[in-house]
């Protein structure tokens, strides 16, 4: 692990994170990623208040993707089966299961986050309840606002999911 991978993963207890939030705050900070280290982070808060709830739900869309391919990474299996899995934690329903879980952990800025993130989202496809749909575009905003500001904070609650055992 070199210095700047290792100033991302400082103050942070490497036991409580698991495997896939590890791997994913390693991949930014060794790509170099701007934001990976918050001392190097070239969005400042006042960059960050530009920035619309959709924005940050567009990114923390991808990243709670990667998030959930890299957790069922292992053990190999079949491709369709990594898709199957992944495609059932992507979910809208899963997500806002993801975000009550997590909603008590939340700081007041993460909270207001959510709430705006909720309060941005389009009307949903229609098979999903709408209200369910504010949901997850909420816990989409702030893995997306996470992503930018503060990674680590990201890693700690995205290893807080209770995801299906990999066997």
């Amino acid at each position: 692990m070199d210095s700047v991978e290792q100033s991302c993963l400082d103050g942070a207890d490497k036991q409580t994170f698991d495997l896939s939030a590890v791997l994913l705050l390693q991949t930014l900070c060794a790509q170099g990623h701007p934001q990976a280290d918050p001392s190097q982070s070239s969005l400042n808060k006042s960059d960050l208040q530009q920035l619309s709830p959709a924005a940050f739900a567009y990114i923390g869309d991808a990243v709670y993707e990667l998030f959930i391919r890299t957790y069922y990474l292992l053990p190999p299996k079949k491709l369709q089966l990594y898709h199957q899995q992944v495609v059932a934690e992507v979910r809208a329903e899963s997500q806002a299961d993801h975000l009550a879980l997590l909603q008590p952990h939340l700081t007041e800025t993460e909270q207001e986050i959510v709430r705006r993130g909720r309060n941005a989202a389009a009307k949903g496809p229609k098979r999903v309840n709408p209200e369910v749909y504010r949901q997850a575009t909420g816990l989409e905003a702030l893995f997306g606002y996470l992503y930018l500001s503060d990674p680590g904070r990201l890693a700690q609650l995205l290893s807080q999911l209770r995801l299906p055992s990999l066997s």
